[in-house]
């Protein structure tokens, strides 16, 4: 039995999934994001599904990680690509299996939806643990590079 349980966020996940992003943006890219365009953007895709949704990993009856899910439309599929973004996993819970329930969850439910041909996630290429565990996960980084240009 797996003592993780995987959960839909609501919005009484709020402020947990808010110090989650401003926790992962401080660590992974050294950003400090504005708390109230965070907050915003957070609620906006709580409460509107066609946005985002989010899950929440509990173990010891705490939230310690989660993830957000952003759908991207391919013609070439004719389906919906499932984003995973915004993952941040407590550090007192690494290596213990947080991402791995999150991801098996998700990858799960992709499976049921004749909608979503499958997963992507973008990944810092300096975040090493981040690639290796994606990598052990069975996804592979090697097809696309990502291009931005951010306002």
């Amino acid at each position: 039995m797996n003592p993780i349980q995987i959960r839909q966020a609501s919005i009484t996940d709020h402020d947990q999934l808010t110090d989650f992003n401003l926790a992962m943006a401080k660590e992974t890219e050294n950003l400090t994001l504005d708390e109230s365009t965070l907050r915003a953007g957070i609620l906006a895709g709580l409460n509107n599904p066609d946005i985002a949704f989010y899950f929440v990993a509990e173990l010891k009856g705490k939230i310690a990680g989660s993830l957000m899910i952003t759908k991207e439309w391919s013609d070439w599929r004719n389906s919906f690509v499932w984003w995973i973004q915004s993952v941040y996993v407590l550090p007192q819970f690494r290596r213990q299996g947080i991402y791995r329930s999150l991801y098996d969850y998700v990858k799960d439910l992709s499976l049921q939806d004749k909608n979503c041909s499958g997963i992507r996630l973008y990944v810092d290429k300096t975040n090493l643990n981040a690639i290796k565990t994606y990598t052990n996960l069975g996804m592979n980084g090697e097809h696309y590079q990502l291009f931005e240009w951010m306002k």
